[in-house]
C-alpha cells in the first residue's frame, strides 16, 4: 500500500497547513492564508496610531510617542500629537530608524499599547491601514477592489494582509469584481518567478474572469511546469483555465484525473477544481460530466476514497454500481476505502444492491455500520448557534 501511504502523508501535510493558518469552513476556495487581518485587529482596538518613539525612560517605564497619522481615533487623545506610553520601549536592536504602528487600549486613564508593528522607512503600511478603515463599511466588492491594489506591495506585511482579506472572502464576494480587474497586471504576477506559489490559485481564478482566451496559455504553462504544478494553488489554475477556455481547460483537467501516473497532488488539485466547478460553476461543465470525471478516480487506490465521498455528498446515486464494484476488488481491503463505500451505501437511494451491501456489512461488522451511521448523523446535524454573551 505504498501509494496510499504517500497519499496519507501528503494529505497530512496539506491538512496541517490548513490548521496552522486557521482555514475556515468558508472562504476563498483557492487561498491558503486566512485569519486575523490588520483591519479586524484595528476594529478591536480602542485606538490605532502611527508615529515615532522618543527616548524611553526605563526607570519610569514610559516612552514618549509622536503621532504622525491617526488610523483610528479615541476621545482620550483629544487631538494631542504628543503622548506618553506607559511602557518602556528601547531602541531597535538593529539600530534602524523605525516608526511604529501601535494598537492601543485606554486603561485607567492611560494609553496602553498592547501591540506595536515596526514600520520601515517608505512602507505603505500606515496608508494602507488608514485606507482600509475608510472602506470597511463599503460593500464587500468595493473593499476587495481596494485590497487588490496592495497584493503586489513591496512590504510583505502589507501584501500578505491584503491576500488574507481575499482568503477570508467567499468566491461569490470577488466573482463580480474579478471581471473588471486589470488582466495584464495579473498575468505579470503569474509570470513573475518571485510570486509565492500559494498565490497562484487566487491570481489564476481572477484571470479566469477578466482575461482573454490567449491568457489561457499563461495558465497552461504553469500546469505544464513540474515545479509549479505541485504548489498549493493548482486547483485555482485549473479552474481559471476552464473559465477562459471551457472545452480545452476541462479536457486538460479530465486527462489529469485519468492518468494514475500523475503525482497525487496534481490529481488531488484536479479533484478540488472539479469540486469548485460543481459548487459554483456548473454552468461551464454539467454536473453529469463532473460526476463522470470523479468516477474515473474510483480505480485509483490512493484517491478512490475521496472520489466516493464526493459522489456521496453530491448524491450521485447513479454511480452505485461503479462504487459497489470496489467491493469485488482488492481495493475494498483498504480500510479508508471500505468505510467510504459503506457511507455511500448507507445514504444511497434507489439501489437494491447498495441496501444488500449494508445488510451484509451489518451482519459481518455491526460496530462498523453503527459507527458510520453515527458519523453521518453528526455530519447532517446543523452546527450549534453561538452562545450569547451573558452580559
Amino acid at each position: 500500500m505504498g501509494s496510499l501511504l504517500r497519499r496519507m502523508v501528503l494529505l497530512g501535510v496539506v491538512c496541517g497547513l490548513w490548521l496552522a493558518v486557521g482555514r475556515p469552513a468558508e472562504g476563498c476556495p483557492f487561498c491558503t492564508m486566512q485569519g486575523q487581518t490588520l483591519l479586524k485587529e484595528a476594529e478591536q482596538a480602542s485606538m490605532v496610531l502611527f508615529g515615532s518613539l522618543g527616548t524611553g525612560d526605563m526607570k519610569a517605564d514610559t516612552t514618549p510617542f509622536t503621532v504622525e497619522m491617526v488610523i483610528k481615533d479615541h476621545p482620550f487623545r483629544a487631538k494631542r500629537n504628543e503622548l506618553t506610553l506607559k511602557r518602556y520601549i528601547g531602541p531597535s536592536p538593529d539600530g534602524k530608524p523605525y516608526k511604529y504602528l501601535i494598537f492601543c487600549e485606554i486603561f485607567k486613564g492611560e494609553v496602553d499599547p498592547y501591540r506595536g508593528v515596526a514600520v520601515s522607512p517608505g512602507s505603505k503600511l500606515p496608508e494602507y491601514l488608514r485606507g482600509a478603515e475608510q472602506v470597511k463599511d463599503k460593500p464587500i466588492g468595493q473593499r476587495l477592489r481596494y485590497f487588490f491594489d496592495y497584493l503586489d506591495n513591496s512590504d510583505v506585511e502589507v501584501s500578505n494582509d491584503a491576500y488574507k482579506e481575499f482568503g477570508n472572502a467567499d468566491y461569490k464576494d470577488y466573482k463580480d469584481i474579478a471581471k473588471d480587474l486589470p488582466a495584464e497586471r495579473i498575468v505579470k504576477w503569474l509570470r513573475d518567478p518571485n510570486t509565492p506559489g500559494f498565490r497562484y490559485g487566487l491570481y489564476a481564478s481572477m484571470l479566469g474572469h477578466c482575461g482573454k482566451e490567449k491568457d489561457a496559455e499563461v495558465l497552461k504553462s504553469l500546469l505544464d511546469d513540474p515545479d509549479k504544478r505541485v504548489s498549493s494553488g493548482v486547483d485555482g489554475i485549473l479552474a481559471g483555465y476552464v473559465l477562459l477556455k471551457p472545452k480545452e481547460g476541462w479536457k486538460y483537467t479530465q486527462d489529469v484525473l485519468k492518468d494514475s501516473k500523475k503525482e497525487f497532488m496534481f490529481r488531488y488539485a484536479s479533484l478540488r477544481a472539479v469540486r469548485f466547478l460543481h459548487e459554483f460553476r456548473a454552468d461551464l461543465v454539467s454536473k453529469k460530466e463532473l460526476h463522470d470525471a470523479v468516477g474515473v478516480l474510483l480505480g485509483q487506490e490512493d484517491i478512490a476514497d475521496l472520489a466516493v465521498e464526493d459522489l456521496r455528498k453530491w448524491q450521485a446515486w447513479d454511480k452505485a454500481d461503479k462504487i459497489l464494484a470496489l467491493t469485488k476488488s482488492d481495493l475494498i481491503k483498504v480500510p479508508i476505502i471500505r468505510r467510504s463505500v459503506l457511507r455511500y451505501c448507507l445514504q444511497c437511494q434507489g439501489s437494491a444492491a447498495a441496501d444488500a451491501y449494508v445488510a451484509e456489512r451489518r451482519k459481518e461488522d455491526p460496530e462498523a455500520v453503527q459507527e458510520a451511521e453515527e458519523l453521518l448523523k453528526l455530519e447532517l446535524e446543523p452546527p450549534a448557534p453561538p452562545k450569547k454573551d451573558p452580559k
